[in-house]
């Protein structure tokens, strides 16, 4: 494609509805990513904005890499958080400079900070073991459906399969296939998976199917065919999947559990047993083997940390 007329002149602002496009129809991310790209780059642009550099042309690797380091420095995002930021930063004036708005890509010149990558979160078998029996009746038990099965069936699932928390919300009746032991799994770009399905978390959510599903379901078949319901009888969102973990890790006396921290143990746990990486990154459904590769330096972690603690001359 030719030269965007009056290239000198288009504002990075101007372009973000565009960019924001060509991600949801040419690149088909979901709704999720695309709040996420559109956020970071409207905290680019406010950034830029402050410093008087709006013609998308003024931009310089000099700005981009000061916005990264604020980010950190004056913000106190995250390495997880800037890293992101980078990534969209890199998809944009890789945007720009195929549609002809710029001639020099400055994000070039920004190399990904590796050593900010914190290593993720992850439960030991011990904690995992307390999270799962935390789901109970109560004593004395609430009223109405036992809501407590399907919490429980969610944190098992989770676990046993490593899924995301939108990927749980998603999750139809028909995903399951009980006569293969496995589930059916739509991940990001709609990149679906097979992954099987432990006992524990089958039974937990046969409990789930039997004796909680059914009060939840109403007449006017809301549910859309998803496997975990509300208490209204809608298809569970994704922000109260969080909710669950968190308030059952709280209940177990673990402060800051989350969804992913569920996935990462999963992982971590797999190649501490000795999994191959490679079929590690087909179950947690990465692209790139690089992204799996994370899990095997928590691992190594983990092996300093015994060799410190028992070898006589650590």
């Amino acid at each position: 494609m030719g030269p965007h007329p009056a290239t000198h002149l288009q504002r990075i602002d101007d372009l973000l509805d565009p960019f924001l496009a060509y991600l949801r129809v040419e690149c088909g991310l979901s709704p999720n990513t695309l709040d996420a790209y559109g956020r970071d780059v409207e905290q680019l642009i406010a950034d830029l904005d402050s410093r008087g550099v709006r013609p998308v042309r003024q931009i310089t690797g000099r700005h981009l890499a000061e916005h990264l380091a604020g980010l950190r420095s004056a913000r106190g995002l995250e390495s997880s958080s800037v890293i992101r930021h980078l990534a969209t930063i890199r998809v944009l004036f890789r945007w720009l400079e195929a549609r002809g708005i710029i001639d020099d890509n400055p994000a070039d010149v920004l190399e990904r900070p590796t050593r900010w990558r914190k290593l993720p979160g992850v439960l030991s078998p011990r904690r995992i073991r307390a999270l799962l029996a935390a789901p109970g009746p109560g004593d004395p038990p609430r009223p109405g459906p036992p809501l407590w099965l399907r919490d429980r069936a969610v944190l098992e699932l989770m676990y046993a399969s490593g899924l995301r928390a939108s990927e749980a919300a998603r999750l139809g009746l028909r995903d399951r296939v009980d006569t293969l032991g496995v589930v059916r799994i739509m991940g990001k770009v709609g990149r679906e998976r097979i992954v099987p399905l432990g006992r524990p978390a089958a039974d937990s959510l046969d409990a789930y199917v039997e004796h909680c599903r059914p009060s939840l379901v109403r007449e006017d078949a809301r549910d859309a065919g998803r496997l975990f319901l509300s208490r209204t009888g809608r298809p569970l969102e994704r922000v109260a999947i969080w909710q669950i973990v968190r308030r059952w890790g709280d209940a177990a006396g673990l402060k800051g559990v989350h969804p992913h921290m569920l996935r990462h143990s999963f992982a971590t746990h797999l190649l501490s047993g000795g999994a191959d990486l490679r079929v590690v990154q087909e179950l947690l459904g990465h692209a790139d083997i690089a992204t799996t590769q994370v899990y095997t330096h928590v691992d190594q972690a983990r092996l300093r940390q015994v060799i410190q603690r028992h070898h006589p001359r650590a």
